[in-house]
């Protein structure tokens, strides 16, 4: 075994053994990452070429690697999950014949597909459908999971969308799907601002899946909305005083009216 290949092997299990504790140091994995990163690239492991290297080494980078992705998405450095999952690629694709399949492959894959969503990037998403099993796409929890969302999001069903948080397969999808929260209640009230002049607070609330007063407010603010507290209303504002006539109005009626039935049925 080379000197290179077994310091790795002992920053990796520091690593590990950090990473894998219940209150990890988060900054400490990103150094270890970043000095482990050093070491794969010296020995051509961040993306091989040439010469196969023994399995044992492609076995540890992709371990190094699967690390590396969780992390990003825990400290929410979203570029470096982007280059962590397309270093794995290599080693799922490529090197699929010479290594054990690794059980975080779709927990990662389903986390890809759901930043996909999260970013709007529907034909990236459905391209990297196409390169996984037919009876994967039917039954692993990792890929039902992003598949049904974007199923919500084509049927404009945010209520399911927003449910799914209860409902994921790992807690990382919650960064994702925060994200994507983010997204629809943009569209919601962009499309809220052309249809009501105002709203009352509750409504808003409920419309925006908020759960909580503050949170309204808070994105009444960043919206530049006006509230009154006493009328317990938000007015809204917009820099275009023509309003144009768009069936969002019986969208969002729909929207709210089926809100308050599931709370009924609560």
């Amino acid at each position: 075994m080379s000197d290179n290949l077994e310091q790795t092997l002992q920053l990796y299990a520091i690593l590990k053994k950090e990473f894998e504790s219940p209150q990890p140091d988060l900054q400490k994995c990103g150094f270890y990452l970043a000095k482990l990163k050093i070491s794969l690239s010296q020995m051509s492991l961040l993306l091989p070429e040439g010469e196969i290297p023994s399995p044992k080494e492609l076995l540890i980078a992709r371990e190094i690697l699967e690390i590396g992705a969780y992390w990003s998405v825990r400290v929410k450095d979203i570029p470096s999950f982007e280059r962590y999952i397309a270093q794995l690629h290599t080693y799922y694709s490529d090197y699929s014949s010479s290594l054990p399949p690794s059980p975080q492959m779709y927990p990662l894959i389903g986390l890809n597909l759901l930043r996909l969503l999260s970013q709007n990037r529907i034909a990236e998403f459905h391209t990297a459908l196409e390169n996984i099993e037919p009876e994967q796409l039917l039954e692993n929890v990792y890929i039902k999971h992003p598949v049904h969302l974007e199923q919500c999001l084509m049927e404009g069903s945010y209520n399911k969308v927003w449910n799914s948080r209860a409902e994921v397969p790992a807690k990382e999808y919650l960064f994702f799907i925060d994200i994507l929260m983010g997204t629809i209640r943009n569209e919601i009230a962009s499309c809220s601002e052309k249809a009501y002049s105002s709203l009352p607070l509750a409504d808003a609330a409920t419309l925006l899946f908020f759960s909580g007063l503050q949170e309204v407010l808070n994105f009444a603010s960043e919206r530049g909305w006006s509230v009154n507290p006493t009328e317990k209303k938000i007015y809204f504002t917009t820099k275009d005083d023509n309003k144009v006539e768009i069936p969002s109005n019986s969208i969002i009626q729909h929207s709210l009216n089926y809100a308050r039935e599931l709370e009924q049925i609560v």
